[in-house]
């Protein structure tokens, strides 16, 4: 177990990682053997110096949902992290790309909760019944620490990205809202393109079978913290795209077919 002292330092370096605009080396390169706890207390502490500083909670995200994805990082579940009100993006938004560190895409459903989401023992209909809405959703993923060390070569691990808040930069929410019990949340489809090329295609079943297992699960993990989910929050369900990388000058089209497109600028 990592010191308080440790825990508050490495927090303060991913923050100011952030704010200067310069990737670091992966926290696990100073300390081997720290485990999953200490991230998500790194994680933590990051999360509450941003609160002191005036950010609010505005939800949460699940991450790394593909058994690929989880098999590459050596782990058997997802990751989750904390969106703050600065995190947020509408559809058409314009985004300045130098604000965000090996920024990249993902492809999600956001859900939007009408009552409290909280237990040990939760299935899929709790967390419909719970959900006013859902909507598609980009996911604006960015990696504080090097994914992989250029002077090494060095590749983080999960310990690193779930310390660097579960590689959370932003949100990007689509205009359109689907009721809960208006479409199969199984069979949301999306293709994403880039600058007119399409780069990326998934379906939303791809994310632990049935989107809301997700919120499900990311509800159980917080409910161990005495944390519940609140109405209003969004709540990422976690992607069914690899990530896209992006630069100045690009822009980005994800169609959701009939539940509409996001459309995003970089400059």
């Amino acid at each position: 177990m990592l010191t308080t002292e440790q825990i508050q330092n490495e927090a303060l370096r991913l923050h100011n990682s952030e704010k200067k605009r310069q990737q670091v080396k992966a926290t696990t390169l100073s300390y081997p053997d720290m485990d999953v706890d200490d991230a998500y207390a790194i994680q933590n502490a990051w999360m509450q110096i941003k609160k002191e500083e005036g950010r609010e909670v505005a939800g949460y995200k699940i991450g790394l949902t593909s058994r690929t994805m989880q098999k590459a990082m050596g782990i058997d579940e997802p990751d989750y992290g904390m969106l703050l009100d600065d995190m947020v993006f509408e559809n058409g938004a314009d985004i300045q790309v130098n604000n965000f560190l090996d920024p990249r895409i993902e492809v999600e459903l956001a859900f939007f909760l009408k009552s409290p989401l909280s237990g040990s023992n939760l299935s899929v209909q709790d967390v419909l019944n719970a959900t006013d809405y859902i909507s598609p959703a980009l996911e604006l993923i960015a990696a504080r620490s090097f994914r992989v060390d250029p002077e090494t070569g060095y590749v983080r691990t999960v310990r690193d990205t779930i310390s660097d808040n579960a590689a959370n930069g932003g949100v990007i929410v689509g205009d359109h809202r689907i009721s809960p019990g208006d479409a199969d949340l199984r069979w949301v489809g999306a293709m994403m393109s880039k600058n007119d090329i399409i780069e990326e295609s998934g379906v939303s079943g791809a994310v632990l079978n049935h989107p809301a297992n997700g919120i499900s699960w990311l509800a159980k993990k917080y409910d161990q913290h005495g944390i519940s989910l609140l109405p209003g929050q969004i709540i990422l369900a976690g992607s069914f795209t690899r990530p896209v990388k992006i630069q100045e000058g690009d822009n980005m089209v994800v169609d959701f077919n009939q539940f509409g497109k996001i459309e995003l600028t970089f400059s």
